[in-house]
């Protein structure tokens, strides 16, 4: 066990035998830690938190009570093969949030950006990646070997299914089942998840220049005049001075075992 003096722990909590505690952590009751467990300086775990399994948490996350992360993959595939979580720095994670770590089959990693918000009930599944800066809203549910990029907002109660892409800076609406991948900077909303538009109010709170803002609006027209991937692919070789555009394109010309929500 390594536990740094700097560290402030609970006697009831339960720290097992090979955990790595750095400085400055702080372990509140009955919080429960694995012995493959390591905590980065500034760690803080409100109260009755359970961290197993190899898990490794980033500087200055709080977790708050009842969170349970590097638990067993929900995943019956899995055979009990040492696979990892890695959370990064600054996240909060708040009550009842639950993180697996990933399988062999899809990588052995779930992994975690920095700055995030996970708010209470919601769950990051095995092979999971999560960007940086993104919020899962209460009760989200996200799929195993998703991939969700920086920036990106996930609405209440919302669902992601297995093997879908969230582009940067996408926003999903409340009560929304997410079953294709959604291109970056895209407003989605519907129970049965429906491309509306751009996230604008996303772009502008960013700083997006009024130039990007209006190159994206004449991408978005483009891509609803034909074939989604078609249309992309030849907007690529026609070539774009937006980088946001490039962005765009880029990510629906690569690989993605999933179709895409398409403008209405």
């Amino acid at each position: 066990m390594s536990i740094d003096p700097g560290a402030v722990i609970h006697p009831s909590a339960v720290i097992e035998e090979g955990a790595s505690i750095a400085a400055g952590v702080h372990i509140g009751p009955f919080c429960h830690i694995g012995p493959e467990v390591v905590l980065a300086e500034g760690v803080e775990l409100k109260s009755h938190v359970v961290v197993s399994g190899l898990t490794e948490i980033g500087e200055d996350t709080t977790v708050f009570p009842f969170a349970s992360l590097g638990q067993v993959p929900q995943d019956l595939k899995y055979k009990g093969e040492k696979t990892r979580l890695v959370i990064g720095k600054r996240n909060r994670i708040r009550e009842y949030v639950t993180m697996n770590p990933g399988t062999e089959g899809g990588g052995g990693v779930t992994r975690v950006g920095d700055d995030g918000l996970f708010m209470s009930s919601s769950h990051v599944a095995h092979d999971v990646t999560i960007g940086n800066r993104v919020i899962l809203v209460n009760s989200v549910a996200i799929a195993g070997h998703c991939h969700i990029e920086d920036d990106v907002i996930v609405g209440g109660l919302s669902g992601v299914h297995q093997w879908v892409r969230i582009g940067h800076g996408a926003i999903i609406g409340a009560l929304s089942m997410v079953t294709s991948d959604v291109i970056p900077h895209a407003l989605v909303a519907g129970p049965r998840a429906q491309l509306e538009g751009l996230n604008l109010v996303g772009l502008k709170r960013r700083g997006v220049s009024r130039a990007e803002i209006g190159a994206l609006r004449e991408l978005y027209m483009a891509l609803s005049e034909g074939n989604f991937r078609e249309q992309a692919r030849k907007l690529h070789d026609e070539g774009t001075d937006s980088a946001l555009a490039r962005e765009v394109l880029d990510f629906i010309l690569g690989p993605s075992d999933r179709s895409f929500l398409t403008p209405r």
